[in-house]
């Protein structure tokens, strides 16, 4: 998307409760060529003024007040569908499956492969219409 004469990077949010991972996953975001923005808790990004803004959401599964799972069902049904990626280093099939029903891009297991990674962040910005 060009503004005045630069192109707009896609904003991909990142929100997980352990901060070693969201950094990790921000440095990642940031050499592919993403904007990004983290958050310690699914509350702090449904504050966020940049919540319509985010391309792409990596959540984490497990973490305290509401889960990766709710907030992304959550954010389905006030009518925010973002390409979402669910990250956990718990999987388990129930979860796995309920991600899959209520269609997050991936489901990955930490530590997350990056290579993985960047490949179900082009699929969800290609869903997203953000990527060509």
């Amino acid at each position: 998307m060009a503004i005045g004469g630069t192109m707009k990077k896609v904003l991909v949010s990142i929100v997980d409760d352990d901060r070693f991972f969201r950094d990790s996953m921000c440095r990642l975001m940031r050499s592919l060529g993403y904007a990004v923005d983290i958050f310690s808790s699914a509350a702090e990004f449904l504050a966020s003024p940049r919540l319509a803004d985010t391309a792409c959401l990596i959540a984490d599964i497990h973490m305290p007040a509401m889960t990766g799972l709710e907030l992304y069902r959550y954010l389905i049904d006030t009518g925010h569908a973002i390409p979402t990626i669910l990250v956990t280093a718990f999987p388990n099939d129930a979860d796995q499956a309920r991600a899959a029903n209520d269609g997050a891009v991936c489901y990955l297991r930490k530590p997350v492969d990056d290579e993985h990674l960047a490949r179900c962040v082009r699929e969800a910005l290609s869903l997203d219409g953000s990527e060509s």
